[in-house]
């Protein structure tokens, strides 16, 4: 279908755009800042044409700025979870607000799907820290050790894995193989974590998320210094001394649901940081105290990225369909054993 590239004059905030983009912005009131609100309205009401145009749906992480996971979401959470509810859409088009894995595993999920990527360089640095090759070589020299490997990875790892496993459920997903030693890849920290929780020999492999190694205790500390009655939730993601600090350690879903449920009067949540702003527009009785590790890649996504993905239907994402295949069955072992949100 060929589509007209928006002109300047159709990306200004004129007032039809301020009356189709009203409500939001109010919602929104106190999140983004309103100086920023005639930059963002245009694209938010040029972005929610196209996608009824292309029968499109728009699924964002958690970690998506607020303009984008608030502004034209339709779909919000974990890599798993929105691969999963993505498939279950009558959508042709996926646009995956992320980084590049899970686009793969959005197409795994839905291989008759066109699923989208706004910019191929919003990479991971925990998905690089491991290849295909490198889980073949962790087998031949555990011969017989089962490999477990965080959905946090790219199609190629996940297919040379027995078992995938989301931040909520590694635990569970590691006991379930009835097994004295398993090998978890890539995320040291997830894995030492993990080691924690149970009496199964974990083998590490040393990959790490960026945004959540950055965070040290000494930080937590001086969190609360200055706020006695902070409580502090992080993800497993991070150091076990900055685990240790906590008050809750849990994935992305967890926190969130942590955050609505106990209604904390003063949070502060160790991970990427715009997940603090969103977690905060659906939870304005609870201040958030919000140390800042943004994650370079996911930032990569941005609105004009987004409409002109939409416009030029750029850029596909595609899964060899072998590697899809196996790379299916350690994601379905994983759900057989439970069901879990990731990342």
């Amino acid at each position: 279908m060929s589509l007209a590239i928006p002109t300047r004059q159709d990306l200004e905030y004129t007032p039809e755009v301020e009356r189709r983009t009203r409500a939001l912005r109010e919602r929104l009131e106190g999140i983004i800042p309103e100086v920023e609100w005639p930059i963002h309205a245009p694209y938010i009401a040029r972005i929610e044409e196209l996608k009824r145009t292309r029968n499109a749906v728009i699924l964002a992480h958690n970690y998506q700025t607020p303009e984008i996971f608030h502004g034209v979401a339709d779909i919000r959470g974990d890599s798993l979870g929105l691969a999963q509810e993505g498939a279950r859409t009558d959508a042709e088009v996926i646009v995956l607000c992320g980084v590049h894995f899970m686009a793969e595993t959005a197409k795994i999920l839905s291989p008759e799907k066109t699923v989208l990527i706004p910019d191929l360089k919003a990479g991971c640095s925990l998905a690089d820290a491991i290849t295909g090759e490198d889980v073949r070589r962790l087998k031949a020299r555990h011969p017989g050790v089962p490999v477990v490997t965080y959905v946090n990875t790219s199609a190629e790892v996940k297919a040379e894995s027995d078992i995938c496993c989301t931040s909520s459920n590694a635990v569970q997903v590691v006991e379930s193989l009835g097994v004295d030693r398993v090998i978890f890849t890539p995320d040291q920290y997830l894995g030492k974590y993990v080691a924690t929780q149970t009496d199964v020999e974990i083998i590490l492999w040393e990959g790490a998320c960026e945004v959540h190694e950055r965070f040290t205790a000494d930080e937590i500390r001086g969190f609360r210094s200055a706020t006695p009655d902070l409580v502090v939730i992080a993800h497993p993601e991070c150091p076990p001394e900055v685990l240790d600090e906590a008050d809750y350690v849990g994935s992305t879903a967890g926190m969130i649901n942590f955050v609505q449920e106990r209604q904390p009067p003063k949070v502060a949540m160790i991970t990427e940081c715009s997940m603090s702003d969103n977690v905060a527009a659906e939870n304005p009785a609870v201040e958030f105290i919000r140390p800042c590790n943004l994650c370079p890649h996911m930032k990569q996504i941005t609105l004009p990225k987004i409409l002109h993905s939409l416009e030029t239907m750029n850029y596909p994402v595609e899964v060899a369909p072998e590697t899809a295949a196996r790379a299916r069955v350690a994601v379905q072992r994983m759900l057989d054993v439970g069901r879990g949100s990731g990342g």
